[in-house]
């Protein structure tokens, strides 16, 4: 058990402590970001009670999404290159929607 324990130890410090440079501290920060999201979408939602997407969601995403994607690019992981990208026109279209759709209530009110 002592020798799994020390051999858990080892891949853990080599992981987290011998890898840790700028790009690494980037990609905490972006997952910060991207996480976030959904946390402002749990409160938005209690505050509601119901479900809702409010629009920090969607920068959250966007800013979350584009570090991470900076991160993946710089660790050529083609697996991760490939997800963030197809997120980010997700986020954008949906952030494009809601400015088109708030231009056309001021267009109605005026």
């Amino acid at each position: 058990m002592a020798n799994v324990l020390q051999e858990l130890a080892t891949w853990l410090h080599e992981v987290f402590v011998k890898q840790f440079d700028a790009w690494v501290l980037l990609g905490f920060v972006a997952q910060f970001f991207f996480s976030m999201r959904f946390v402002v979408q749990w409160v938005a939602s209690e505050r509601a009670k119901r479900s809702v997407v409010p629009i920090a969601f969607w920068f959250f995403s966007l800013g979350g999404g584009c570090l991470l994607l900076i991160y993946a690019i710089q660790r050529q992981d083609p697996v991760f290159i490939a997800g963030q990208s197809m997120g980010l026109f997700i986020y954008i279209r949906n952030l494009w929607l809601i400015a088109n759709e708030r231009k056309a209530a001021m267009t109605k009110v005026d």
